[in-house]
């Protein structure tokens, strides 16, 4: 990963899918589409580390991840998550001139947790041009679409072990961690002094880095 001690991303996209006429007004986003609200996390390799298919679209994505991580044994964080910097800029340069470089560290940071989420956002897009089923809705009961989801991502996995040379891949680029019972983990994402603190000294540490290479 970009950022320092980072174990992976994650990220949601949203999936087309069929749903009988009462139930279309939760799964409705705001474009208008009926579709699911794939909530996932990746490692660096584009493995999908976990997923969650049972969000209807029209869930705000604050509320899917309160609700993954206050589930008992499920998507478990060791530590806390790394957001980027508000009101700062995000699609930035390393290397340019002028105001499309980072100028202080915040931007440093912001500009690699873009490079970071780039990971599974390519991953999402593996998946869906992989599998069709995965780019229109189809006629299935909504459980066996969930499971249809699930499905193409472990597929998804099995095609990144045996197939490691992807000619995906290349499309792209124009476009589980095993943890100990007894370590503690994060049941919560509201935002901490201590935590806020540590990704300042990340920020600092990489910016001064960078800054010493440039």
């Amino acid at each position: 990963m970009i950022l320092k001690g980072c174990l992976g991303t994650l990220d949601r996209t949203l999936v087309d899918v069929t749903v009988p006429e009462f139930d279309k007004a939760r799964y409705c986003t705001r474009k208008g589409m009926i579709s699911i609200n794939v909530f996932a996390a990746c490692d660096r390799r584009m493995h999908f580390i976990y997923m969650l298919t049972e969000w209807e679209g029209s869930a705000a994505d604050a509320r899917v991840l309160r609700d993954v991580i206050s589930i008992p044994n499920e998507f478990r964080v060791p530590h806390g998550l790394l957001t980027p910097y508000k009101m700062v800029n995000y699609n930035l340069h390393e290397w340019g001139n002028g105001p499309s470089m980072p100028q202080n560290y915040k931007e440093y940071f912001n500009m690699n947790h873009a490079k970071a989420i780039n990971v599974i956002e390519q991953a999402f897009g593996l998946l869906k041009k992989w599998w069709a089923i995965m780019r229109s809705p189809s006629f299935y009961p909504i459980k066996i679409q969930n499971i249809i989801i699930l499905s193409c991502a472990l597929l998804h996995n099995f095609i990144r072990d045996e197939m490691p040379n992807d000619p995906l891949n290349e499309d792209l680029r124009s476009v589980t961690l095993n943890q100990s019972d007894d370590e503690k983990f994060i049941n919560s994402i509201q935002p901490s002094q201590a935590w806020s603190d540590w990704r300042d000294n990340l920020a600092h540490d990489m910016y001064n880095n960078w800054r010493r290479v440039a």
